[in-house]
């Protein structure tokens, strides 16, 4: 039983995870693989798939000019990859913003765009595309100040100290790992996100290239990618934080074959990096996928 398959392989990679898997043509409910599918779970950082849709679709309409120049100071920086990481100010475009928060996973990026769209947008889009059950509550500045606030650090300095000093309970309790009190929703939901963007039904088709390009572009391939075969590509994003390791995108085979796939781990120990985990989300993905293959889906 496929079921029975994938949670044994989390389980072997000491993590609990839910997964959707959906072809991307056809009816959503002709054939899928759910475990969990309908469980609320943290999304992180794959919000920055319906954060770059927005932009994408107010590009498209005429309300934001692409090549608009931002200027990310030391007050915007949040901390990891690109922008977010850098020593002295950069200034790039908006359409460079949305590259970087994707392609890199950039919370500074994220973060800008998320102010110039307004995050409200970002809340009604997920309503107007039926994610009924997605909770959009902020951008990872809104992320990050939850964390300080309830560690009691004033700054991300102090929170580098005090935050690894603490018992794992009180870090499980964080709001930021509480799919009631952040971003958050089922794996359904996000599958859905996938197929209405690679069958252009998000927005204009011109947004939904957007997304699907820079989706193509995300550097990260130890996860979903690990899975497949080099004759298979995929469009994915990333989403990371302690104890929380997922990625959702769409698998492209060489005969057309497409497919949407969104997996979320759990794991005891609050490691940002557990390469067992992420090649666990690779392998139940694959055989999601090959299941739904072989069903001829």
């Amino acid at each position: 039983m496929v079921e029975k398959r994938i949670h044994e392989m989390f389980a072997g990679a000491g993590a609990e995870g839910v997964l959707h898997a959906v072809p991307v043509e056809g009816e959503p409910d002709a054939g899928e693989v759910a475990v969990g599918a309908d469980e609320p779970v943290v999304i992180a950082s794959v919000f920055k798939v319906l954060l770059v849709l927005e932009f994408a679709r107010q590009v498209a309409a005429g309300q934001l000019d692409p090549r608009e120049r931002v200027r990310v100071t030391a007050a915007d920086r949040l901390g990891g990859w690109g922008t977010a990481g850098c020593a002295d100010d950069v200034e790039l475009s908006l359409r460079d913003l949305a590259f970087f928060a994707v392609s890199v996973s950039d919370n500074s990026a994220a973060d800008l765009l998320l102010a110039r769209v307004g995050p409200d947008t970002v809340r009604l889009l997920a309503e107007e595309l039926g994610l009924d059950r997605t909770r959009i509550v902020g951008g990872p500045r809104d992320v990050l100040e939850s964390m300080l606030a309830e560690v009691g650090a004033r700054d991300e300095a102090e929170f580098a100290l005090r935050y690894p000093a603490l018992p794992d309970d009180r870090k499980r309790r964080l709001s930021v790992l509480d799919p009631l009190r952040t971003n958050a929703g089922p794996p359904r939901d996000i599958t859905r996100l996938l197929r209405l963007v690679w069958r252009d039904e998000a927005g204009p088709p011109e947004a939904c290239a957007q997304v699907r390009e820079l989706m193509a572009r995300q550097i990260f391939r130890h996860r979903l990618v690990s899975g497949f075969p080099d004759d298979v590509t995929i469009a994915a994003k990333t989403g990371t934080l302690p104890g929380l390791h997922m990625e959702a995108g769409v698998v492209r085979y060489p005969d057309g074959g497409l497919y949407a796939v969104a997996v979320f781990a759990r794991t005891r120990e609050l490691a940002a990096s557990r390469t067992a985990v992420d090649a666990a989300i690779g392998a139940t993905a694959r055989i999601a996928v090959d299941h739904l293959r072989r069903s001829g889906l």
